[in-house]
């Protein structure tokens, strides 16, 4: 198996880190925060400083994995063009353009295929992070027209033996869905808690289950809801004015007719479509790896809701979600 070098030890990163470990694999890590280093270091997991992790990297042609912040990216991607410039790189960043600009600008001779697995937590940090957070996640793998089919496995390897489910799709593509699913509803809960606080303390001590569930997320750091959120412009701009359309024509109908039944019935279909994805059979299928657009074909699988679940020599096993009449 591939050693692993783990570039960033919070949430996401302590846990890629973790669950690495437990597949057996030869992992390390270094992180920025000296809390997050301490508390990896003292639970037995190797820890060194980023120029002697991406040194040791380059020595054994480990896959290299950026796991900080966004604003952060810069900054890191300048050490592994310097020290590991030829190494197969990935990332878990919540936005994939920036950081596919950004490897192209700093560490262009790396084997990069973009990474972000769709799971996380409200709390931040080393001693947020397990082995267990990716178990049964979807986690994109970009396959884009650039990508080599040997990075994008590597990658896809990894996530697999943390046991997540690979999704292929394009940059431009995952950033699009995520601005929908992801930011935005971070931009919902955000107005939302605001316009609950505003209500006061009675309005407070009367908020139950909706208002919990509907600003979850607005717990979160807002220093990485920002770097998430504004590192994604452009299609978190066209979500929110999607967004802002149909809160405009919801107003509209109420304030002429009183009544929401569009807003209503056309928000309870999309609940209900998204549950029946989570909730659907799977059918399996098989894509060859050698045949004469592989890549493609891996695009396929993630444009229609599915995700690739192992590898069998040049195969790709693949789940695609059957959903019922």
């Amino acid at each position: 198996m591939r050693s692993v070098c783990v570039v960033g030890l919070g949430l996401i990163g302590g846990s890629v880190l973790r669950a690495a470990v437990a597949a057996g694999r030869d992992v390390w890590g270094t992180a920025g925060s000296s809390a997050d280093a301490q508390g990896a270091i003292a639970e037995g997991f190797t820890v060194l400083d980023v120029d002697a992790a991406l040194r040791r990297a380059a020595e054994q042609d480990a896959l290299v994995v950026v796991a900080v912040p966004l604003p952060a990216v810069d900054a890191v991607l300048r050490k592994v063009g310097d020290l590991a410039p030829e190494n197969l790189l990935t990332d878990v960043v919540s936005v994939k353009g920036p950081v596919a600009d950004a490897v192209a600008k700093y560490a262009p001779s790396t084997r990069f295929a973009g990474g972000h697995p769709m799971a996380g937590k409200s709390e931040s940090g080393w001693q947020a992070s397990t082995s267990t957070l990716f178990t049964d996640a979807a986690w994109v793998v970009t396959a884009d027209e650039e990508t080599a089919l040997p990075a994008w496995r590597e990658a896809a390897q990894l996530a697999l033996d943390c046991g997540a489910g690979v999704v292929p799709t394009t940059t431009l593509e995952h950033d699009a869905a995520v601005a929908r699913i992801s930011h935005l509803p971070h931009v919902l809960a955000a107005v939302l808690g605001a316009v609950g606080a505003d209500g006061g303390p009675l309005a407070l001590a009367l908020a139950a289950g909706s208002f919990s569930d509907g600003t979850r997320v607005a717990g979160s750091r807002p220093e990485l809801v920002l770097a998430m959120c504004e590192g994604n412009r452009a299609a978190l701009l066209d979500a929110v004015d999607e967004a802002l359309g149909r809160l405009g024509a919801a107003r509209g109908a109420l304030a002429s007719t009183g009544a929401l039944g569009a807003t209503v019935q056309a928000g309870h279909a999309g609940r209900v479509t998204f549950d029946a994805y989570r909730s659907a059979g799977r059918a399996q299928a098989m894509v060859d790896l050698t045949g004469p657009d592989p890549m493609e074909e891996l695009r396929l699988v993630g444009a229609r809701g599915g995700r690739v679940v192992g590898f069998d020599g040049d195969l790709a096993a693949v789940a695609l979600p059957v959903l019922a009449d």
